[in-house]
Order: C-alpha cells, then sequence, then structure tokens
C-alpha cells in the first residue's frame, strides 16, 4: 500500500547475501549481466561527518568506524566530503509529502482492494495511538496545505540535482553512513530515544539518515556492519545514484567479504 502515490515509496529485497540479492534483480530486471567485481581498489566511498554521523549512539559510532576501518584496509578510498545543505533537508522534505499523500493514497487503496470501507471509516477501527498519530501529521488542520506540498515537490528535484552534483564533484559511487543512530529500538510507545544522554524524537532517530536516499531515488544497499556490547546488529548503508542497481551490487559483494562474518544477535 502506498504512503505518497509513488513518490518515496521503495519495495526491498531481503536476503542472506548480496549474491542472492543479485540473484534476485536479475529475476526482477531481466538483466542477464553477471554482477560481478574485482577489487575495491580505487572505488572511492562518501563519508559526510556533519549529517549521518553526528548525534550517533557510542557502540553504533564504534561499530561504524571499525567497519570504515575494514573497507579502506580492502582497498577502498574514503572521501570525506559534506552533502550540500539542500540533501541535509530530505527528512523534513519526504515527512511533509507523507503528511499530504498519506490520506489520499490510503483511501485509493481502499477503493482499488474494495475493502467496503472509506478512510474515516478504518480510522475508526485503529487504536487511539494511530488515530493520534493521523490526526497529528495527516489530517486536517495539521495536514500541510497544497502550495506547500507543491512547494516541496519542487524542492525535492532541486535536492536531487544537487546530489548527483555532489557524486560527480566528489568522484564517488556510494555514500556510507549508519542506518539509524541508536541499536534497535524495544517495540514500545516511546515517541523519544535516548542517544548519548540526549532525548531525540524516535523519527529522528530511524529516518533521519535514511530520507536522503528516498529522496533522491537513490539505488540503497544495507548491509551488517557489526554487533554492540549488549549484541544487538548495526547495519551500514550505501547509497549510489539512481539506476546504478546493479554496480552498487557488484561493490556490494566486495562490501560484504571486506566486512566479514558477523556474529548474530544474542537474544
Amino acid at each position: 500500500m502506498p504512503l505518497t502515490g509513488n513518490k518515496l515509496d521503495q519495495v526491498g529485497a531481503l536476503a542472506r547475501s548480496v549474491a542472492d540479492l543479485s540473484l534476485f534483480d536479475t529475476a526482477l530486471t531481466g538483466e542477464r549481466e553477471p554482477v560481478t567485481a574485482s577489487s575495491l581498489k580505487g572505488v572511492r566511498i562518501g563519508i559526510s561527518p556533519e549529517y549521518f554521523w553526528s548525534g550517533l549512539d557510542p557502540e553504533v559510532e564504534r561499530v561504524s568506524n571499525e567497519a570504515l576501518r575494514k573497507l579502506s584496509e580492502a582497498g577502498a578510498t574514503l572521501v570525506t566530503a559534506e552533502i550540500p545543505e539542500l540533501a541535509k533537508a530530505a527528512m523534513g522534505i519526504a515527512l511533509t509529502i507523507i503528511a499530504y499523500d498519506t490520506l489520499p493514497s490510503i483511501s485509493d487503496f481502499l477503493e482499488e482492494q474494495e475493502t467496503g470501507m472509506n478512510f474515516e471509516q478504518m480510522l475508526e477501527q485503529a487504536s487511539e495511538e494511530l488515530q493520534a498519530v493521523m490526526r497529528d501529521f495527516a489530517l486536517s488542520p495539521n495536514r500541510p496545505s497544497k502550495e506547500v506540498y507543491e512547494s516541496t515537490l519542487t524542492q525535492r528535484e532541486e535536492l536531487r540535482k544537487s546530489v548527483r552534483s555532489y557524486f560527480e564533484a566528489q568522484g564517488i559511487m556510494a555514500l556510507a553512513f549508519p542506518r539509524i543512530l541508536s541499536a534497535p529500538l524495544k517495540i514500545a510507545e516511546e515517541i523519544e530515544v535516548d542517544v548519548c544522554g540526549q532525548n531525540v524524537p524516535l523519527t529522528v532517530a530511524i529516518t533521519r539518515n535514511i530520507s536522503l536516499g528516498s529522496c533522491a531515488s537513490m539505488a540503497s544497499l544495507l548491509l551488517p556492519a557489526g554487533i554492540t556490547s549488549d549484541g544487538l546488529p548495526v547495519g551500514m548503508e550505501f547509497d549510489a545514484l539512481m539506476g546504478n542497481d546493479r554496480q552498487l551490487l557488484s561493490f556490494g559483494l566486495l562490501f560484504e567479504q571486506a566486512l566479514g562474518a558477523i556474529p548474530g544477535p544474542r537474544i
């Protein structure tokens, strides 16, 4: 069920290895050229420390920095260069688009699937927590206006251009960063997360780093990077420019090899 009229929604495959993801991609796209890569030597990976690497949980930061060290030792070149200011607006852009599109997207889905109910009837059956989220986020008077929405779509297009220019200027094939700011969270009702003694909104903790990939329609690959001292998994995301999926998978085989075998989480 799309939330944004196919503007931000991405359906990604989950697999045990990059080789399996490559097989899935071959079946999905019909692309028969094999996904192979021989070396990370000369492969330039972008690191944007101020945006993607600030405000991290200490254990997430430790595991992620260790992952970068492994990539560097395997031959990759780490390029430290801050992303453009416009790109840092990705989370706000994404949330505005989602807030405006949620109501019509869900309504259309309910009608297309012949559920026999409209959005209001569905919401009546939802939990009080979900009703509160919808009221605060996607329903009047808090839903963005059409003017704000259209302005945000224009801003998103400019963001895409700025990201492409950034990649070309730095000569990088992907950005690398921790998936979320904290270790995996318990399923609960908290709306804030304690990161380094600071109360961080849950939305920020789990979406700040991934919003750019959605806004810029980037090819994204998430790999296990290691585990915290408490035995919780930490993921490293690699984002390449739109259309470079096969190339990212190729180098993903080497990223996976460089990161090595990751122990399973201790539950």
